[in-house]
């Protein structure tokens, strides 16, 4: 059994340290985990105690095979409970984040297992976020983004980078949200921002902020 701010260092180490072989830095896990760096250093001696991450004071942070296991199951019941939020509670995709912060650190195996079968084991949450089955392993992305698409590019929208409130409801207002189609009319190249027109109706401007933001599959 691990605490729910133990969990929460794993998660946000695993995150941190995608992409980067030299692991999470203590400023990042404060600055993601909006804590203090003392505080970071204090807590990576108890979970390096625990043979849960390898650190070493101003090296970055790696997790051990083991704190990676418990980082992804934690990533994998906050996925599940978004999805389960969103389609059987009703709530919105900006809304269900802070609410599966609080039940992924419910640690029943047979619930989550049941959560999923029941779900119809969804290979993505609300957000497009890739689901990782029991055994650990995270679908495949094959996605891009839509500031990579041309002009007369037709895309659905498959996920979201931001998953800001903010960001979310932004969408929402612009009547864009997975599964939208857009077509993308003109780009420009000064500033990258794009003209669209949203599932064959709507037609609006994004700025190349948002197109960053957006996971598209060409159609």
């Amino acid at each position: 059994m691990y605490t729910f701010t133990e969990e929460n260092y794993l998660k946000a180490i695993h995150f941190l340290s995608q992409g980067s072989e030299k692991g999470a830095t203590t400023n990042a896990i404060a600055e993601r985990l909006e804590t203090k760096a003392a505080s970071v250093s204090d807590m990576l001696k108890k979970l390096s105690d625990k043979d849960l991450l390898i650190y070493k004071k101003y090296q970055g942070v790696k997790l051990t095979a083991k704190g990676k296991e418990i980082a992804i199951k934690t990533v994998r019941k906050h996925r599940l409970w978004e999805v389960f939020l969103v389609d059987k509670l009703g709530f919105g995709w900006e809304e269900v984040h802070e609410v599966a912060e609080q039940l992924e650190h419910i640690q029943s195996v047979k619930l989550t297992d049941r959560l999923d079968s029941y779900l119809g084991n969804p290979k993505y949450d609300p957000h497009g976020d890739p689901i990782p089955d029991d055994a650990g392993n995270f679908p495949k992305r094959t996605e891009t983004t839509l500031e990579e698409c041309e002009t007369n590019s037709e895309v659905i929208i498959r996920g979201v980078k931001d998953t800001s409130p903010e960001f979310l409801r932004y969408l929402e207002k612009l009547g864009i949200g997975l599964g939208a189609k857009l077509m993308v009319e003109e780009k420009e190249e000064f500033d990258g921002s794009m003209r669209v027109k949203i599932n064959s109706t709507s037609e609006t401007s994004l700025s190349a902020a948002v197109c960053t933001n957006l996971f598209v599959k060409q159609l």
